[in-house]
């Protein structure tokens, strides 16, 4: 394994009540990253969800031909209950980010950890991701570039933002196969969403991988 490797970083479902927070770390080589461009990979947000289930097939295929790499954390609504009574949901994303990073073999290449920053201020964000991997990052050489909006920007952090989206619409729909009922999109904004938590309260505590 050699060259310059690029991590994204991202994350979907933040603060639902039902359904999980989902954060897919993706890396590949620098010089990969125009095939990302030309498959259409972006910003989850942006594609439709035929379109991001085709996408993330391509990428599953293309990660074992080249050798691309990629995690994915699931935790659930009780899970994250648990870990804010003893800290922020900034902090918990900031575990959640580095523990994903932590799981690639990729930290003797180097490059560039790219990060969708979930705090309101991205430069503490990947201040406090890098604290995390201190000794990860410190196997290679490696620079972190925090941003909002780093799924729009980084063709990497877009394909982790379409990995996260997928899982945590496949977990979605395995819980609504489990309990028999609709779910809606996990959050409270959604009528679906709300009587689903009333009439399930299973719900909440599935999710979790």
């Amino acid at each position: 394994m050699s060259g310059m490797w690029l991590i994204g970083v991202d994350e979907a479902g933040r603060g639902p009540v039902l359904g999980p927070l989902v954060v897919s770390a993706f890396a590949l080589p620098k010089d990969d990253v125009s095939l990302l461009v030309e498959a259409g990979v972006k910003d989850s947000k942006q594609l439709s969800p035929e379109k991001r289930d085709e996408l993330f097939d391509w990428i599953s295929t293309t990660a074992v031909e080249r050798g691309w790499q990629y995690q994915v954390h699931k935790s659930s609504p009780a899970s994250i209950d648990i870990a804010m009574s003893l800290e922020t949901l900034n902090e918990h994303e900031v575990a959640l980010f580095a523990h994903c990073v932590k799981r690639l073999q990729c930290q003797q290449s180097g490059g560039v950890l790219q990060l969708d920053a979930c705090d309101v201020n991205a430069k503490r964000f990947g201040i406090k991701v890098g604290q995390k991997l201190r000794h990860w990052l410190d196997s290679g050489e490696w620079e972190i570039d925090s941003r909002h909006g780093a799924d729009v920007l980084f063709p990497a952090v877009a394909a982790a933002s379409i990995i996260a989206k997928v899982e945590r619409d496949r977990a979605i729909e395995e819980i609504e196969l489990e309990i028999g009922f609709p779910i809606g999109s996990g959050y409270t904004s959604d009528t679906t969403t709300k009587r689903s938590q009333t009439s399930f309260p299973i719900a909440l505590e599935m999710g979790d991988r």
